[in-house]
């Protein structure tokens, strides 16, 4: 690979990162547009481990280059990031770049913050660029604050940077195959109860079904970490177990947001301390399972997870911005946010819904004989009823809510200044209309009032006798299904203002 561009001057500043084992990230650069100069490489981050490829500083500099290249005309709204996505195949790497406008040095500049892997990784990263893309999207907006301020931006990305180096590396040594063996997982036992007890296992599984998948498995044993962890992703699809790790026997892995399954292993005292931010942001809710003391707990389902989410979001953002100086909050602190929000720092709750779908596929698949392909067969069939359930009830939500909102139904609506008539309008106010990944930020505005909402998703006796869901877990696990085909679906049914999961219980026992 032959370098170009303009010559470094002044001489870029770089963080050498030590990394165990190998890592695929050839290096991450922060770069800004110089009116006089054109794109100018800021700093690059540069791992120190065994390579198959090298990267120059020149070469980095000429490629990291390139992703402002054309961007001199961008036009995109205030704290709008952009993703790009670029395969060089004459370099061989991959570059994928967060482009965003910040202010460097006492002007506005457009920015570029990317990580460069080899084109032989594509298909490795592919799984994990949502993963990636969501952190460094979070950091950019403490970033552009910092920015605004006169701070020094890279003690903020370095703080993502380098845990996401450090998270590629190990899911290059530790990451779930697509394809499991089931003899590798407790559903190989000849008898139910042979690797753990059989209530423990239920609520795993129905848990870890009721959370979207997400689960974290903790314990002193690596194998029987594992082993669970294996376990929880047969349930998971080939995509998603490839977003999911091993446990590592030597020494335990940081927690890593956005992984659906991951495994850690208990420091020498026997605890392992979770990072309350970063288990905040996690997608979806997550269950952690304690292997030790045969212990299920699970966060509040995924419209109450959102809402703390986002709340946590904004309060951390505002007390960035309140300092007065970068030693006032380092940026890793945990904000303590107002008494109008103060989630419950205990975040994970004993599993109160129980269910009749995943007890009845345990009680069944441990009738067939071990050892033959008779298992996974039954398991496949029991994900493709869930999956069939769970479009059913998306079908049946869209199909109801569509029939109202084509008959222009009218609706008294609150406002600050009183009461007001409001003809809903199909085009605006239907699930189906709402691309899914704006569903659950639109919707709360354009929706019906919560005691409408309830009277017109109130699903019929006879539809919930016709899918088997008359139970609350067997909902939950239906929902969480559905949830994850069609994004903002909880916080849709719940609605606006906030449902907690009392008042959730409440909601789903009148359907």
């Amino acid at each position: 690979m032959s370098s170009g561009g303009p010559p470094q001057s002044p001489a870029v500043a770089k963080t050498e990162v030590a990394l165990e084992g190998e890592c695929p990230l050839l290096a991450a650069t922060f770069a800004y547009w110089d009116n006089i100069l054109g794109p100018r490489v800021h700093h690059i981050w540069a791992p120190k481990c065994d390579h198959l490829v090298f990267l120059s500083d020149g070469e980095v500099t000429f490629l990291a280059n390139h992703t402002l290249n054309g961007e001199i005309l961008r036009s995109a709204e205030c704290g709008a990031v952009d993703v790009k996505f670029f395969v060089l195949a004459e370099k061989g790497v991959i570059i994928v770049s967060l482009i965003f406008d910040g202010e460097l040095k006492g002007d506005k500049n457009t920015c570029a913050l990317s990580v460069i892997l080899p084109q032989t990784e594509l298909a490795f990263y592919l799984p994990l660029h949502n993963i990636c893309v969501e952190r460094l999207k979070h950091v950019i907006r403490k970033g552009r604050i910092w920015m605004q301020k006169g701070y020094n931006i890279i003690s903020v990305l370095s703080l993502e940077i380098i845990p996401i180096m450090e998270l590629l590396a190990s899911m290059k040594t530790h990451s779930v195959p697509e394809d499991i063996d089931i003899k590798d997982t407790v559903l190989n036992d000849d008898d139910i109860g042979d690797s753990c007890h059989e209530d423990f296992l239920h609520k795993a599984i129905s848990s870890h079904l009721q959370t979207c998948g997400c689960s974290i498995v903790v314990g002193s044993n690596p194998e029987k970490i594992n082993k669970i962890v294996r376990t929880l992703c047969l349930f998971l699809t080939p995509t998603e177990r490839r977003c999911s790790r091993l446990c590592r026997a030597e020494a335990s892995f940081r927690y890593d947001t956005g992984l659906f399954v991951q495994g850690l292993l208990k420091d020498s005292t026997g605890s392992f301390v979770l990072p309350f931010r970063q288990v905040l942001y996690s997608p979806y809710p997550t269950t952690h399972i304690d292997v030790d003391v045969n212990t299920v707990k699970q966060m509040p389902p995924c419209h109450e997870h959102i809402y703390n989410q986002r709340r946590y979001m904004r309060s951390e953002l505002s007390a960035l911005w309140k300092t007065d100086s970068e030693e006032d909050i380092p940026p890793d602190t945990i904000i303590h946010t107002s008494e109008t929000f103060t989630p419950d720092l205990n975040i994970f709750q004993d599993v109160a819904h129980r269910d009749t779908l995943v007890k009845s596929f345990i009680d069944e698949v441990f009738m067939l004989k071990p050892g033959l392909s008779l298992r996974s067969t039954f398991l496949a069939q029991f994900l493709l009823l869930l999956h069939r359930k769970a479009l059913t009830l998306l079908k049946y939500i869209e199909d109801d809510t569509e029939q109202l909102w084509s008959k222009g139904a009218r609706l008294q609506v609150p406002q600050q200044d009183g009461l007001y008539w409001a003809r809903c309008v199909q085009q605006h106010t239907s699930f189906i209309s709402i691309p899914a990944h704006r569903c659950s930020y639109m919707l709360m505005k354009r929706s019906l009032p919560q005691a409408k909402r309830a009277e017109v998703l109130s699903i019929s006796a006879e539809f919930e006798d016709g899918l088997d869901l008359t139970v609350e877990g067997d909902l939950n696990i239906v929902m969480a299904f559905a949830e994850k085909l069609r994004g903002g679906l909880h916080s849709f049914v719940f609605g606006k203002p906030f449902y907690t999961s009392v008042q959730e219980r409440d909601a789903l026992l009148s359907f």
